[in-house]
Formats: structure tokens, C-alpha cells, sequence
């Protein structure tokens, strides 16, 4: 938007204005003089009032227009346009204002840009993400939906408008009664079309209106990849443990053949009890194996925690400190086996024997177990992968101890942390709630 300054012509047209009214007041004073009546007075305020307000209209004429504009600009600006800008030839305070004015549009149009590219950016990443997104207003109706979630809960079609509701009755029912349980892993299909999902819902509150927003995560493939390697995992750590106990098995029925073949029985009796002893570590390892695989849901019962402290250390040695007294209800078959796994491993760190410790204190709806020692720690790469399935860093170890921890605890409602501790030793965390 251009405007020409007309202020220099203005000027001249008001100095020709003025002559006028001077001219004009001359002559009024003359015929005042001559007719000595105020009527002339009057006459010459007639003769110069139009050519006055004439001329200063002129004067003020590109100024209004100014404002005009600015006015225009502004508004504008107010409807999202940042397109406009002013041109005004002259300097002064005028100037200064049409050049801060043009510098606000620039601003407002750059932020208006980086702002459009980064809601681009944004809806790109969404759109695209594998992890289907729904958002759902305060009157549960569908207000956006990636194509991940157009593709799974609509059949490609859109969502926006539709009630949510609506749209889950068309579901598997393995879909319908995942939701009502809300967040977790959920399969739908049988057999090879068997797919597995996460469901995560959030609600939280967007232009003071309460919102949900629902993701949907399919693990299908990702838990195959794991499944897999898991696999593969378990049969080389079988295969290891089988040829370590098969091969001097074999290797001392020979020796035995021969030994008895030649007469020498003195030296039987030794070749036969390896044989035992590795033919028992066998049978413990498997036995191991088949507890991780089939371990059964808890069956909880109200414990006294100092008859099940006395008895655990009946099994194994450890310094107590706790409460006197205190009732919980867990699993008193598995929490035993899981505790006795966690002192044994303490045992074997290296740590003194009177530094292995089992802690107990309450911390609100739950009990928190800890078992301390003194020995040499875990680096992070072992405390990362400590509480894993067949994850061992023991020569004869099976990987199972900590891994049935996990589970145990797990299947209690718990959870279970591994932390080094200050000075030296590590630190075993279970917590059971009620």
C-alpha cells in the first residue's frame, strides 16, 4: 500500500489561504469602516470561513489517509494477514511510525512462517508415525486421527466427528474389553493371525476442556524379533549346559568300560561318582528350567513376617533389620525361593558374610524388601541386563535366579530394582504391595 506525501502543496495552498483571509479581513475592516454596521463584519467572516476550512482540509488530507491505512493494516494483521506493508515518502515522526509499523509486519509474518512450518513438520511426524493417535474431546467424539488410526480402528476412513463409542462397537471384542481395562498389552486373532498391541490412554486438560488421548502401539512384529532371539538364546544355553555335563558323562562310562575291562576297580568308584555329580547339576539345571517355565499365579495368605524371617534363615545365613512384628500377604512358597535366590547371590559376590543384610521397612500400601551386600557390584552393562531370562556372568550360571525374581515379584503386583551401593556392594530392591 503506497501513499504520496502531499504535505510541501498542502503548505503552498495554506499560504494562499492565508493571503485570502487576509485580504479578506482587509476588506471587511474597509467596508466596517465605510458602513460602520457589524454586518460587514459578518460579511467578511463569510467570504474567508470556506476558503480556510478548504485549504486545511487539503493540508490534512495524506495524513488521514495515513491513518486510514494504518487503521486498514492493523486490522489486517488482527485476521492473520501479514501480507500488507506502508510506503511514505517523507521522514519525521511520521516516517518513524510507517518504518516501526512495516518492521512489525516483517516480524509477524517471519513468526507466522516458522510457526506454519513447524505445525507442518509436526502433522508430518504424526501422520506418519506406526503408532496410531486419537484425540477425544470432553463429549467423546473424535476430534483427530492419524492415518495409523484411520487404517486400524476405521478401515482408512476418517474419524474426526464420530463418536468414539461408535467406533469401538465395529471392534474385536479382545479390543472392546481392553479398553474398559485401560492401559496394558492385549492380543486380537488366534493362532498365526494373532496380533499384539499396547493401549496407553492419557487424559489431560486443552483450552481448559478435559481431553483423551488414546495410542495404540502394535507389537506384533517387534515381540516376534525378541521371541526369536529368545529362543535362540535358551537353546544355546541348553546346548552349553547339556554338552558341559553330556560330554564327561560319556567320556567316564568310557573310562569306566575300560577300568572294568582291565581289572582296575579301585579307580571305579571315582569315575562313577562324577559321573553322579554331573549327571545331578543336569538334572538341576532342567528342574531349574522347568520352575522358570511353568511358574504357577501366587496364591496369597496372611504372613507374619517374623515366622517367615526365622524360617528363611533356617536356609540361608543373613543379618536382619526390620520391624519386630508385621503382616503382609504374598505368595509364601515363591517370595521364600525368590529371597533365598537374592541372599545366595549375595553370598557369592564376594562380600563378607556378616555384611549380607536383608532390610525390611512399610512404605505406605506396600513393603519394601532389600537385600545389601558388600561385594563387588555390577558394572552397567551387567546392571542392564541383570534381571533378563539366561543372562549370566557366573561360568556354571543359568540366568535364571534374578530373572525369577522379576517374576515372582511381578506377579505379586511389585516390582523389583537393582542399585550399586555406596562404597562397594549392591543393593536388591523388592516391593510388595498388599
Amino acid at each position: 500500500m503506497r501513499l504520496r506525501q502531499r504535505l510541501p502543496l498542502g503548505l503552498t495552498f495554506g499560504a494562499i489561504a492565508l493571503l485570502h483571509a487576509a485580504l479578506a479581513a482587509l476588506l471587511a475592516v474597509a467596508l466596517a469602516h465605510w458602513l460602520q454596521d457589524w454586518a460587514a463584519v459578518l460579511l467578511a467572516i463569510l467570504i474567508v470561513a470556506p476558503g480556510l476550512v478548504y485549504h486545511v482540509y487539503r493540508v490534512l488530507a495524506p495524513m488521514r489517509s495515513l491513518f486510514r491505512a494504518l487503521a486498514g493494516t492493523v486490522a489486517s494483521y488482527r485476521d492473520g494477514d501479514f501480507s500488507f506493508g506502508l510506503s511514505w515518502a517523507g521522514g519525521g515522526e511520521l516516517g518513524e511510525l510507517v518504518a516501526a509499523h512495516n518492521a512489525l509486519g516483517d516480524a509477524l509474518r517471519e513468526q507466522r512462517l516458522a510457526l506454519m512450518q513447524r505445525e507442518l513438520l509436526l502433522d508430518t511426524m504424526v501422520q506418519n508415525t506406526p503408532v496410531a493417535m486419537v484425540l477425544i474431546d470432553p463429549g467423546e467424539r473424535v476430534v483427530y486421527a492419524n492415518v495409523a488410526a484411520r487404517k486400524l480402528l476405521g478401515d482408512g476412513r476418517r474419524l474426526e466427528g464420530h463418536a468414539f463409542a461408535a467406533l469401538l462397537e465395529g471392534m474385536p471384542e479382545p479390543v472392546r474389553e481392553a479398553f474398559e481395562r485401560g492401559d496394558g498389552i492385549f492380543t486380537v486373532g488366534e493362532a498365526d493371525q494373532e496380533e499384539i498391541f499396547h493401549l496407553l490412554r492419557r487424559r489431560f486438560r486443552l483450552n481448559g476442556r478435559r481431553h483423551e488421548l488414546i495410542l495404540l502401539r502394535q507389537l506384533t512384529a517387534e515381540l516376534r524379533r525378541q521371541e526369536v532371539q529368545t529362543w535362540k538364546k535358551v537353546i544355546r544355553v541348553i546346548s552349553h549346559e547339556l554338552n558341559n555335563s553330556l560330554a564327561p558323562i560319556a567320556s567316564l562310562a568310557h573310562s569306566g568300560s575300560e577300568l572294568l575291562r582291565r581289572g582296575q576297580l579301585e579307580r571305579l568308584p571315582t569315575a562313577l561318582a562324577t559321573i553322579e555329580e554331573r549327571a545331578r547339576h543336569l538334572e538341576g539345571f532342567i528342574r531349574d528350567y522347568a520352575r522358570f517355565a511353568k511358574l504357577p499365579a501366587p496364591r496369597r495368605e496372611a504372613v507374619e513376617w517374623p515366622q517367615f524371617i526365622a524360617q528363611l534363615r533356617e536356609q540361608v545365613p543373613f543379618r536382619y533389620e526390620g520391624p519386630a512384628e508385621g503382616l503382609a500377604r504374598f505368595d509364601v512358597a515363591q517370595v521364600e525361593q525368590c529371597l533365598i535366590n537374592l541372599l545366595k547371590n549375595a553370598h557369592e559376590s564376594g562380600s563378607p558374610p556378616e555384611d549380607v543384610v536383608l532390610a525390611l521397612r512399610r512404605g505406605g500400601d506396600a513393603w519394601r524388601i532389600d537385600v545389601l551386600d558388600r561385594g563387588s557390584g555390577m558394572n552397567d552393562a551387567v546392571l542392564a541386563n541383570a534381571l533378563l531370562p539366561f543372562y549370566s556372568t557366573k561360568r556354571h550360571g543359568t540366568g535364571l535366579g534374578l530373572a525369577l525374581a522379576r517374576e515372582i515379584t511381578e506377579a505379586h503386583g511389585g516390582r523389583i530394582a537393582l542399585l550399586n551401593r555406596a562404597g562397594g556392594g549392591l543393593c536388591v530392591t523388592l516391593v510388595l504391595p498388599d
